[in-house]
């Protein structure tokens, strides 16, 4: 007799055992449909990104094992390319050693903090850590990294103490949908209608009769928002309809798909239904905040109307006195978020209550309640610097910062407006906040190149030198930054000598070069930068005392490769021995480079080395009369160090510095000179 047990095995005899629901299981069961969900996601989010590269990935569990296509998708959310790796890795080693080139890459490169994963486990296929690894990608490239416009909070800036990323995501949310209580990434979305009132939010028209969907329909409403969203709004259907409305949805395939939100544009002839919403206005600045505003001085706030609809904004501001203020200045910006800037200037002390109307009703929060205080302060006396304000040296898509002082300078608010090359005033968001007594910090992420306008306001009027212009550059890559030279070799400098050097930042992007020599004693030593074209600069510095120099090359911020150089500068010397001859300053890879040495009755022992891109070899003929003929075969085009020793120690002007040519279609060895 067989029976089978609540597990589906088969037992041989005894009594029936009943079929009662494991209650394990069913977690189980449960969990494997979230996990199916979580790597579909997470596939496809991947593969957006892979077929700028013509990549795919069709199984997340085992295509990443010989570290390929996660080099390529590391590649391609950073926009940088990665350390030489294996191109065709057949044996473990190789893969795993790609494996670790991209792990490496994204903790010291990118910063990215790596928990509990190494590269046999990508190796090894262990799924569960695979889909770990790729989370920790879209939270940082998806979450974490991008600037969302309008975004007050701290979030792309890495404060200590700041909101997390699934806090600054729902929060984005909350602010873009205030007609739905939105606390999760899970159940608030099973019925379709919140994604559908996020779709009308960022395009209102577009989908206009979310508040009349009904909760039952919920497959229907999550396919009608989401096949728009991918049609209008460019937005890929990470996650499926069915897979949204499933109970087992998981938090990370849902702040992995509505990630993509933020940076939503809308696209040419989408079919618009406008429907006017005033609660979807949105205001900020400091003008409507409850302190803060000084009697006398001009102060500001933003209107933003994106989500609203059609209408007009009028605002209207009652005094202490129960009087109208007048005038109240009201400029549309004619911007992507389609905001209004009003400004207004307070004539008293006291409580004053700023009305905000769109299309004839309040928005929401209005009446603003202002308390005004005190005359406003003297703008000539406050300063500010910083990297943000420097002329060079700012990178789009880098956060920078500069620092305001306001001591002495009385009451007053602080206020930035940052322009871009367009003259627009919205697509450079900043952070103002305040540091200590007296000092505020503004920090900004411009995203596009060319030439800013920084405007810094106190109590409503520029401060001294604003504006600042400020020219914004593509990220630069200090890896690509090469120096070399005779100031840069670790032997052969002496004290008197002219330390020169140069260095080259072709492919490196716009930065700031900086170069500092430190010479013994920790004393920091005067350094000629002379630039010879866009990409090249001279350098040189003139040691006047025996030691170890440190030579330190930056480029845009970050040290070059090689840097910092160690130079042991040897004492002053006067030698009879000369050199002499085209091999101690130039070649041909594959040619031997030749030169001769006389010692002019200098007794010492000569010797030779030659340090480059290849082994050298060198043959050295004595013609006994005190010189020597030297030749050395270079096989790698580049510059090479040309070591003359006397007795183990470089003699003066020694290394020479030649430049080995690669070889091309001439033969120096065809040439024939008589006569």
């Amino acid at each position: 007799q067989q029976q089978t047990t609540a597990n589906g095995n088969l037992a041989q005899g005894g009594q029936q055992v009943e079929n009662e629901p494991d209650e394990m299981e069913r977690d189980l069961a449960e969990d494997a449909v979230w996990k199916r969900i979580q790597q579909n996601t997470f596939t496809r989010w991947a593969n957006e990104h892979l077929k700028t590269v013509n990549k795919t990935i069709s199984n997340l569990e085992s295509d990443l094992s010989d570290g390929l296509r996660l080099i390529a998708l590391v590649e391609v959310l950073s926009g940088r390319r990665l350390p030489k790796h294996n191109k065709r890795p057949s044996f473990r080693s190789q893969k795993l050693e790609n494996v670790s080139v991209a792990l490496k890459f994204l903790e010291i490169d990118e910063g990215i903090k790596i928990v509990n994963i190494d590269s046999t486990d990508i190796v090894d296929c262990k799924l569960k850590l695979i889909l770990g690894l790729i989370w920790t990608l879209i939270l940082h490239y998806s979450i974490s990294l991008p600037m969302w416009e309008g975004e007050e909070g701290d979030s792309v800036f890495d404060k200590k103490g700041g909101p997390s990323p699934k806090q600054r995501l729902l929060g984005w949310i909350q602010s873009k949908l205030p007609d739905l209580p939105i606390n999760n990434f899970n159940s608030d979305w099973n019925d379709g209608r919140a994604v559908a009132a996020l779709v009308d939010a960022l395009a209102p028209g577009l989908c206009p009769d979310w508040c009349d969907m009904k909760p039952e329909n919920a497959l229907k409403n999550a396919k009608e928002a989401m096949d728009l969203a991918d049609n209008w709004l460019g937005i890929p259907q990470l996650v499926k309809p069915e897979e949204m409305v499933n109970p087992n949805v998981d938090d990370m395939s849902m702040m992995t798909y509505l990630s993509q939100y933020p940076k939503a544009e809308l696209k040419p002839g989408a079919p618009l239904r406008p429907k006017t919403n005033s609660n979807r206005v949105r205001c900020y600045g400091p003008g409507i905040e409850p302190t803060g505003v000084n009697v006398g001085a001009p102060t500001m706030f933003t209107v933003e109307t994106f989500s609203a609809g059609k209408g007009d904004v009028q605002v209207f501001i009652e005094t202490p006195k129960g009087g109208k203020l007048e005038p109240v200045e009201i400029k549309f910006n004619d911007d992507r978020s389609k905001t209004y800037t009003v400004k207004y200037t307070a004539q008293m002390e006291g409580q004053h209550k700023v009305k905000v109307l769109f299309a004839g009703k309040e928005v929401p929060k209005s009446p603003f309640s202002v308390m005004v205080e005190g005359r406003a302060g003297d703008p000539a006396k406050v300063t500010a610097s910083g990297p943000g304000l420097e002329p060079v040296g700012v990178m789009a898509g880098k956060p920078t910062y500069f620092d305001i002082f306001t001591k002495d300078a009385g009451r007053g608010q602080v206020e930035v407006i940052i322009l871009d090359p367009k003259g627009n005033r919205n697509t450079v968001p900043c952070r103002i906040r305040k540091t200590e007594d007296n000092v505020y910090r503004c920090e900004y992420v411009a995203q596009t190149t060319g030439m800013h306008s920084v405007n810094v306001f106190f109590a409503g009027q520029q401060i001294p030198k604003s504006p600042f212009g400020v020219k914004v550059t593509p990220v630069c890559d200090a890896r690509k930054v090469k120096a070399t030279g005779r100031g840069l070799q670790k032997n052969g400098i002496r004290v008197k000598d002219v330390a020169d050097f140069k260095v080259f930042t072709e492919n490196a992007g716009n930065g700031q070069l900086d170069i500092k020599v430190i010479g013994p004693g920790g004393v920091q030593e005067k350094i000629d930068i002379r630039k010879v074209d866009e990409h090249t600069y001279e350098c040189a510095y003139y040691p006047n005392q025996e030691g170890r120099y440190i030579v330190t090359i930056a480029y845009g911020g970050m040290e070059i490769s090689k840097s910092p150089y160690e130079v042991n500068v040897l004492p002053y010397k006067e030698s009879k021995i000369r050199v002499y001859g085209p091999g101690l300053y130039g070649g041909v890879a594959g040619y031997p480079a030749r030169f001769t040495a006389e010692t002019n009755g200098e007794t010492g022992t000569l010797g030779f080395v030659v340090e480059g891109p290849s082994h050298a070899k060198i043959q050295c003929s004595d013609n006994g009369d005190g010189s020597a003929d030297v030749e050395y075969l270079p096989t790698q085009p580049g510059e090479y160090a040309v070591h003359i020793l006397c007795d183990k120690e470089d003699i003066p002007k020694s290394p020479y510095m030649a430049q080995i040519l690669p070889k091309t279609d001439y033969h120096p060895e065809n040439v024939q000179a008589y006569g």
